[in-house]
């Protein structure tokens, strides 16, 4: 794929206007007053898959509507006291697999608490969390973008979503993590819920990583790119010819742009100029918004691979700074 969005020079100053509904703030307070009213009942079951290096445990922990949702937590066995934690958040399509899918971020000395995806993981990765709200459905195949897109209290999105702030929350409730030190990371669907749950859960969040993310800017996303997951919605629009308002009015509560504008937290964002997944011009509005201290890696040549290994090793810098920015050790 050659460069087909903006050029870089405008991908640096686009800024589009925001389409944020007026209740946007007391609809996330009250999802989130509405999930926390259940206890976390955040549980950690140790389980043997072979690792000489590092612990691995089972994670439940209760997310949207008090429904139990599963993780995998990873610690280097040896720890001499509480460690900073990057949480993860997976790709569309992907489930939680196994603790030997997830071995970066641990054995680079680090907690890490991955995500399970609920409904998902019938694309690659399997998933253990049903989509409860969905009469209990067991994890598919792909579509999610439009399963209940007419009204933002039944939207898919709002489920997953309040999972990935329980999960920071759950992060933060084992005795090993510091939960002054908890950062959030993902590609993809799951770069999008670091940027967004980095919003929700700014108070417990020291830095935010979101990689080619998705989730931001909905309506221009369908509008120059005709790739997948987003065409889901083109597809949907295409059919249901008179509620494409309706659509487009749900996605505003959703929209990573939206929720960039209300983050403080240190952000580091990765870019991919040939992404049709995600365009880049997607990412950049959501960039150009975010009103925390910010960088962005650009991957000139790259789709929606973006940097891969090149910005996990970027990553890691990036927090070896931040650490030693704030005085703090890993």
């Amino acid at each position: 794929m050659a460069l087909f969005d903006l050029s870089l020079d405008e991908l640096k100053n686009y800024l589009p206007p925001r389409q944020e509904p007026s209740d946007f703030d007391e609809f996330w307070g009250a999802t989130l007053a509405e999930a926390r009213s259940f206890p976390l009942g955040a549980s950690y079951e140790a389980v043997d898959f072979g690792l000489q290096t590092l612990e691995a445990f089972d994670v439940t922990f209760n997310g949207y509507a008090g429904q139990p949702v599963k993780g995998w937590l990873l610690l280097p066995r040896k720890r001499p006291e509480p460690l900073a934690c990057v949480v993860q958040y997976i790709g569309y399509g992907g489930g939680r697999g196994f603790p030997l899918d997830w071995l970066e971020w641990a054995s680079l000395g680090y907690a890490n608490l991955v995500m399970d995806t609920r409904g998902q993981g019938g694309a690659w990765l399997k998933s253990d969390t049903p989509d409860l709200e969905q009469g209990g459905a067991q994890p598919q195949h792909p579509g999610f973008m439009t399963r209940g897109i007419l009204s933002p209290q039944t939207y898919y999105y709002r489920r997953l979503i309040t999972d990935a702030v329980r999960a920071v929350d759950a992060a933060g409730a084992h005795p090993e993590v510091d939960a002054r030190r908890i950062v959030l990371t993902g590609r993809s669907q799951g770069g999008g819920l670091a940027l967004i749950a980095a919003a929700l859960a700014q108070k417990a969040v020291k830095a935010t990583m979101p990689n080619v993310p998705f989730l931001c800017a909905y309506r221009r996303a369908t509008e120059v790119s005709d790739a997948l997951p987003y065409h889901e919605i083109s597809n949907y629009c295409k059919v249901n010819r008179d509620k494409v308002d309706r659509v487009f009015s749900t996605l505003a509560y959703f929209d990573g742009v939206n929720f960039a504008a209300r983050s403080r937290a240190p952000a580091f964002f990765s870019v991919g100029l040939m992404d049709e997944i995600c365009p880049p011009s997607t990412v950049f509005a959501a960039y150009n918004h975010y009103a925390g201290p910010k960088q962005i890696e650009v991957y000139h040549f790259n789709q929606h691979e973006g940097g891969e290994t090149y910005q996990l090793i970027a990553q890691v810098e990036y927090l070896s700074s931040l650490w030693a920015s704030t005085g703090e050790s890993r």
